[in-house]
């Protein structure tokens, strides 16, 4: 039989009394800690526009010109949208006043359809379409979405970063497989089997690339999905640039040459190929009938998140019906005589021509990711190549580190200005290289 112990009498005097582990009252004389960033940050960063951009908003204000190769924003380079687009915003601006659905307008979903029928993506249907202000706020959603605390997402190195830094964002890891430069920039398949554990959930496709602006052919495709198939891993497949195409390049989208029972979220939009970066009007698609059927409690989860934000900006939407359904005016620019085809090769042949500097051509895309030869140059911190460059020649570019490529040894730069504009640029860039060292 248990016996109760004697209770020990309260003094009132002391009950009340804090503890050591009490909080101390608030002392209204003391001065206010300082207020943190959230620990959630601490491994995100996205230097395309970082702390040697804040350099140059410096010398702007000085009243200094600085060429900004370091962000491909189309419209301050004079690539302006096709009218037509413009025209059918602004009528349909008088019905664009209140919330849409949460996945988008129909209009614009039934053409983002046709679109997946033309580009041979099987079985994705008008529910099976998101509209987001831009692919980047879809990609912070799909992780959002996605990973639990610790989960691993499968990112290329070079990778555009946002997709890192959402991984780490939504409590997951980016974790980088590498992209061959001697192959064309294309991935590294042992590698990417190296890299793959019980934590993997998925597996990021640049495709046409940013940076490198490699365009991956059907082969290389098939085998990462067969990589993902064989793992279980959703396969998320960004396609901006995939009318940004060079040298006859055709472009074949992931989810056309998936499985049925394969899970393949591609992301689009029109920033790059409508030069409509400013309207944030971006998508993703969801296919793989069989797949959508095992993925339900995660695509309920996207939709909640699209249901959060209410919707996507209603009149940008007005754009995607007559940009996919029109005269794709990118073609002047791409093929032979076109302006992007000529800053391309502009570059490229600079580049090449610099002692010590090597540059793949890129296949698509609007930039290019030159290498620096560490025996001729020996960079150690590539942020203060850039940020120095942009103090002595008043040009911005982006440190390859940026886009999580593990040496310093790599720039990308935009490929946006006028040809002879560029030409100068990168004369001045070797000059540049020709005296530097750290």
């Amino acid at each position: 039989m248990e016996t109760s112990q004697p209770q020990t009498p309260v003094d009132p005097s002391t009950e009340s009394r804090p503890t050591t582990l009490d909080t101390q009252p608030a002392d209204a004389s003391r001065q206010p800690a300082e207020l943190r960033k959230s620990h959630k940050l601490n491994n995100v960063c996205y230097d395309i526009r970082g702390p040697v951009l804040d350099h140059a908003k410096r010398l702007e204000e000085e009243g200094q010109r600085i060429l900004k190769l370091n962000i491909g924003n189309p419209a301050p380079f004079g690539f302006e949208a096709p009218e037509e687009i413009l025209q059918d915003v602004m009528r349909n601006l008088p019905t664009a006043q209140g919330y849409c659905d949460s996945k988008g307008l129909y209009s614009a979903r039934k053409a983002i359809m046709q679109e997946c029928q033309r580009k041979e993506i099987p079985g994705v249907g008008i529910e099976d379409i998101y509209i987001g202000n831009g692919v980047s706020e879809l990609i912070v959603m799909c992780m959002q979405a996605l990973l639990n605390d610790g989960d691993e997402v499968l990112i290329p190195a070079p990778d555009y970063p946002l997709w890192t830094a959402a991984a780490h964002l939504s409590g997951g890891h980016g974790v980088h497989y590498m992209c061959d430069e001697q192959a064309d920039w294309t991935p590294d398949i042992a590698d990417i089997r190296a890299k793959i554990t019980n934590r993997t959930r998925a597996i990021v496709l640049i495709n046409p690339n940013n940076p490198t602006g490699a365009v991956y052919p059907p082969s290389v495709v098939r085998d990462v999905l067969a990589v993902a198939k064989q793992h279980n891993l959703v396969v998320f497949s960004d396609e901006i640039y995939d009318k940004i195409l060079y040298d006859g390049i055709e472009h074949t989208a992931t989810g056309a040459l998936a499985d049925d029972d394969q899970l393949v979220i591609t992301m689009n939009g029109l920033s790059k190929s409508y030069r409509c970066a400013g309207f944030r009007s971006g998508w993703m698609t969801i296919s793989g009938t069989l797949a959508k059927q095992r993925a339900r409690d995660f695509i309920q989860g996207l939709t909640m998140l699209a249901s959060m934000r209410l919707c996507a900006n209603v009149p940008a939407q007005h754009a995607i019906q007559t940009a996919l359904g029109g005269y794709q005016s990118i073609n002047d620019l791409i093929l032979p005589g076109g302006r992007l085809l000529a800053q391309r090769d502009i570059t490229v042949e600079k580049l090449n021509a610099i002692p010590g500097v090597s540059c793949v051509t890129p296949k698509g895309a609007l930039y290019a990711f030159p290498r620096l030869d560490p025996k001729v140059f020996n960079i150690q911190d590539d942020q203060k190549l850039v940020l120095d460059l942009l103090l002595q020649e008043k040009i911005l570019l982006v440190q390859g580190t940026a886009f999580n490529w593990p040496e310093p040894d790599h720039v990308r730069i935009v490929t946006l200005p006028w040809a002879d504009q560029l030409g100068d640029a990168l004369d001045r860039f070797g000059n540049f290289l020709a005296r530097y060292r750290q």
